[in-house]
């Protein structure tokens, strides 16, 4: 017979359910946060365009849309490696959004709108403001759902 020590529970926090579950939540707390601040910029137009809509309540659904699946990207390949901590998810979010502040709004969004890509100015450093503070979110929230007991 094998001792309770011996028998391996698996933990909340390692499951994949547990990780999209962060993903979800973190991406959907940062995104609101985020969408907020892109309202007052008046870019949520902008995101709508991407979907042949000018609506900037469009613009916010795909705008949360695409914040749950950068979500999920951190959360169910690098959860259980990175987010380990409130201040390393806190550090780890502020790095991930500033690499989708790359992708998106410099590389894919100008590519998809045929606009230059890098074109860096005050509204895209604003915009490198709001993907840090969406990062930060996402990370601190998916470590506390990830912390959080099932």
């Amino acid at each position: 017979m094998a001792s309770a020590s011996a028998i391996s529970r698996p933990t909340s926090a390692t499951g994949i359910g547990r990780r999209v579950l962060a993903g979800v939540a973190g991406g959907i707390a940062g995104g609101i946060v985020f969408g907020m601040l892109m309202a007052v910029m008046g870019m949520l137009p902008v995101i709508a365009s991407m979907v042949g809509s000018t609506s900037a309540v469009i613009g916010f659904g795909v705008h949360l849309m695409i914040s749950v699946m950068i979500g999920l990207g951190l959360t169910v390949l690098f959860g259980n490696r990175f987010l380990t901590g409130y201040g390393r998810g806190a550090l780890v979010g502020l790095g991930y959004g500033a690499i989708w502040w790359v992708l998106g709004p410099l590389m894919i969004m100008p590519a998809m709108m045929g606009m230059p890509l890098f074109a860096i100015d005050l509204t895209a450093l604003m915009s490198l403001m709001g993907h840090m503070i969406y990062g930060v979110i996402l990370g601190v929230v998916a470590v506390r759902v990830l912390k959080s007991r099932a």
